[in-house]
């Protein structure tokens, strides 16, 4: 069972349910993963999300990245990727702690605006991208970019959503 813990933070607008979006969001990117079956098993699945400001992660990118700036979104994996197979949901205690997400509502308000669609829709996406990253996706090189895309892509369509990268460079 995947379940999420959501803190939102001023100025994110209470007029959004968080916990909702945060949590389809996840349940469609996990979805289209080979880890897909954590979805629905009984055992605990946990992320936390945090909707911060900007300033609460440009401290974080400084702090991690070694970057003074801050950025839409952070993912804090909590278990490495390349020990992502060996985990088994039906351990003693039946609980994994997947890792964290960081959001920074002015970036992600700015790119909202940019892309001309609603901050809920755009924090839809960053949420999917983490999970992604939680889950040991990158877009480093040009194959894992497209092969972490596409998977966004089928997550976003799922949640009947825009698609976050409408202009592919050939």
């Amino acid at each position: 069972m995947l379940e999420l813990a959501v803190q939102r933070e001023a100025p994110w607008s209470s007029d959004t349910d968080w916990e909702a979006l945060a949590g389809k969001a996840a349940r469609a990117a996990i979805g289209r993963t080979p880890q897909a079956a954590w979805v629905d098993d009984p055992a605990l699945v946990e992320i936390s999300v945090r909707l911060a400001d900007d300033e609460e992660v440009r401290r974080l990118n400084h702090q991690y990245r070694h970057k003074d700036k801050p950025t839409n979104v952070l993912s804090f994996p909590m278990i490495q990727h390349d020990l992502l197979d060996t985990v088994t949901l039906n351990s003693d205690d039946g609980e994994v702690i997947l890792g964290d997400i960081i959001l920074a509502h002015g970036v992600c308000a700015r790119e909202a605006e940019e892309r001309e669609i609603t901050v809920a829709d755009h924090a839809g996406h960053l949420i999917v991208h983490g999970c992604l990253h939680l889950l040991g996706y990158d877009h480093q090189g040009e194959a894992e970019a497209e092969a972490m895309e596409d998977i966004e892509r089928a997550a976003m369509a799922a949640l009947g959503l825009h698609d976050p990268y409408p202009v592919r460079e050939d």
